[in-house]
């Protein structure tokens, strides 16, 4: 899963923003193509469903066009706790093509949807310490809201090669720009306007994968509400912009009393996880997505977990050429983490 796909872009779709970034191999690594980041109005997208996809058609189509990308074969990824469902389960020791055989019966027990209403697909990971078993990803997502990503990008004249899950999409940029620890446990986390992704790696490897409905649209709403703005407004002085007849103080007060429901839901994911592994430590969390933009959110969740947090570096081991404004692209880095983990896909691989 660690190699770019040759002439496909990463095409990171969220409820806020479209993301795309295009990498080329180069000289052992990777280097910078192109990327670009378009906003989208926020009733287009709403919990992972599209509402709206002439428009958001037309989006992607300005963005490439702005872009310059003539690319065609994109790769893309789908996110949600209503219509993704990932596990990590046991099963009997078999080779892959036994287990594509029996696959649709093995997940119909932890599938809480009619089996035939989902696409499946599995990743192998290993033997367990049990003999004759081992450790298997089973991922099992709703085939119409694959079907509605899949026909909007169609319709916006790209060809979509590759569905992938937001949380693997993060495994794969975490692979390329971080060193992995053997027995390290390491939480990556991306909040973005509607959704919270965490995938938490032992040794680099996924061993537990979660997602929520909620996100920053919160702190927006918020700050909508007390300040009676508009949603563009609301955004501009969540980034911390000035706006005319905001206290950036009382904005500030506001975004920590929305963010207590979002901690809250961290810290219940963590607990979660620590019960069903003996209680194993985390050593860092990695922040991606729009939340890691807003002004001391992340010591907010370092206070809360007693865990060391740091932003994202998706481009950290990514060359990036003379010809790009490496301050912008150090500023909205954060919110490139899926989109740069997409754009290292290519056809074929697991």
């Amino acid at each position: 899963m660690l190699f770019g796909g040759k002439g496909s872009i990463g095409l990171d779709i969220g409820s806020s923003y479209i993301k795309t970034v295009k990498l080329k191999e180069s000289k052992g690594g990777y280097e910078l193509e192109q990327f670009d980041i378009f906003p989208l109005p926020p009733e287009l997208i709403v919990d992972g469903s599209i509402i709206d996809s002439l428009r958001l058609v037309d989006a992607i189509k300005e963005m490439l066009k702005k872009a310059g990308i003539t690319t065609k074969d994109a790769v893309i990824a789908i996110s949600g706790h209503s219509s993704v469902i990932i596990k990590r389960i046991a099963l009997p020791e078999m080779s892959e093509e036994e287990l594509q055989e029996s696959i649709k019966f093995e997940a119909e027990q932890y599938v809480p949807f009619d089996i035939e209403d989902v696409d499946l697909d599995f990743q192998i990971i290993g033997p367990k310490e049990e003999p004759g078993q081992m450790d298997v990803i089973l991922v099992a997502v709703k085939k119409d809201i694959i079907n509605e990503y899949i026909s909007v990008v169609k319709e916006a004249g790209l060809n979509p090669i590759i569905v992938d899950v937001d949380a693997f999409a993060l495994e794969n940029m975490y692979g390329v720009n971080y060193q992995i620890e053997h027995d390290r446990n390491v939480a990556l986390l991306n909040i973005g306007a509607s959704t919270i992704n965490m995938s938490i790696l032992k040794g680099g490897i996924s061993v537990f994968t979660r997602d929520s409905s909620l996100g920053s649209n919160l702190h927006t709403e918020a700050i909508q509400r007390e300040f009676n703005l508009s949603y563009e407004n609301a955004e501009k002085a969540k980034r911390g912009e000035p706006v005319e007849n905001v206290n950036p103080d009382e904005v500030t007060s506001i975004i920590e009393s929305a963010s207590e429901e979002i901690l809250g839901e961290i810290v219940r994911s963590l607990d979660y996880y620590r019960s069903t592994t003996m209680h194993e430590d985390i050593a860092e969390i990695i922040l991606s997505g729009g939340c890691a933009l807003i002004k001391n959110f992340v010591p907010m969740i370092a206070e809360k977990t007693g865990i060391e947090t740091k932003v994202s570096e998706p481009f950290k081991n990514i060359r990036i050429p003379k010809k790009f404004d490496t301050a912008y692209l150090e500023e909205v880095a954060p919110i490139m983490g899926i989109a740069v983990g997409l754009a290292l896909r290519k056809q074929g691989d697991r």
